[in-house]
């Protein structure tokens, strides 16, 4: 119990450990990321990591959570700004498609989602809250546009829904490098989209 006790006193913040596992995914891939090289870079003894979070699958949910809310933060005071609708979904489109290949935000994301086939339930929800708070703000401002004007008379939810599975598909090429897919191509076609399904005529 000792041991235990000054392993929790020593060790680096969580925070800080979540951020170091964020940025060696950056800067060196996902495979480079272990237990044994996160524990080298922040201090501490894979089997210290392991004590606080059980396991990799663990770490790397934890990571997409506190990267999230990062950016969950930085959507909040894109959306709140209070000008024109569509100035607020090109910025949230902006925001939700990955810099480039290799974002380490989206290839987090996607080993997530990979191993959330065998995840247990609770896992599986607290990737759901994650998905809920992004489609919860894009039908808000939906809504708030139809309100406006500035939209057709849509179903925010459904539309919300497709646009979503539109970004998702286009971000995940845009993520894994797929040829001929890169980043501002993939906005043009949704802010096409966009402008051909939902701004009003």
């Amino acid at each position: 119990m000792a041991g235990a006790a000054r392993a929790r006193r020593n060790a680096p913040p969580r925070e800080e450990v979540l951020a170091a596992a964020m940025d060696m995914i950056a800067e060196r891939g996902l495979e480079k990321l272990t237990m044994a090289a996160l524990g080298r870079e922040v201090g501490m003894s894979s089997g210290h990591l392991l004590y606080y979070f059980r396991s990799k699958d663990e770490l790397l949910l934890q990571t997409l959570e506190w990267s999230e809310g990062r950016l969950g933060a930085e959507r909040g005071r894109l959306l709140a700004h209070g000008g024109p609708a569509r100035e607020r979904l090109d910025a949230y489109v902006d925001l939700y498609v990955p810099d480039g290949h290799r974002d380490p935000h989206w290839t987090l994301w996607l080993e997530v989602w990979n191993r959330s086939q065998n995840a247990d339930e609770a896992a599986r929800e607290r990737q759901a809250a994650i998905e809920g708070a992004w489609h919860r703000d894009l039908v808000a401002l939906i809504a708030e546009g139809v309100s406006r004007g500035e939209f057709r008379r849509v179903d925010a939810d459904r539309f919300a829904t497709r646009v979503r599975a539109l970004l998702d598909g286009f971000s995940i090429h845009v993520a894994i490098g797929l040829r001929g897919t890169d980043r501002e191509q993939v906005l043009a076609h949704v802010r096409e989209f966009i402008a051909d399904a939902l701004l009003a005529s």
